[in-house]
């Protein structure tokens, strides 16, 4: 992995997208970054906040925050690791929280509104 700030102390900002949390919005998959903790929506999510995150802070690793999945991911060099360091717990939102979340704001035609 290469040399990119982590902050293996600092929590999730909590257990779904911070800006779709503050918008009202949805989200298909989640991410957080590996230096401050903040979760994002992927890309394929219609606010793709995540990389609006990384492009806004220049924190560049992600780790996927979802249940089960270990693997970070570094914008910079576009490289996919399927581990890393460890980070503060949670390591994902919580297992019974859907995906696409959160329940009562997915939209019934959430497929046609994700981003390919």
């Amino acid at each position: 992995m290469t040399s990119v700030p982590v902050d293996p102390s600092v929590p999730p900002s909590g257990p779904g997208c911070a800006d779709c949390e503050a918008t009202g919005g949805w989200w298909f998959h989640l991410r957080r970054c590996a230096a401050c903790g903040h979760v994002g929506c992927c890309d394929s999510s219609p606010g793709q906040h995540a990389t609006a995150h990384y492009r806004a802070s220049g924190h560049p690793l992600v780790h996927s925050y979802e249940p089960g999945e270990d693997w970070f991911f570094d914008y910079t060099t576009e490289e996919l690791y399927e581990s890393g360091p460890a980070l503060a717990p949670p390591d994902s939102h919580p297992a019974a929280q859907p995906a696409p979340g959160p329940a009562g704001r997915v939209p019934a035609d959430w497929t046609a509104r994700l981003h390919h």
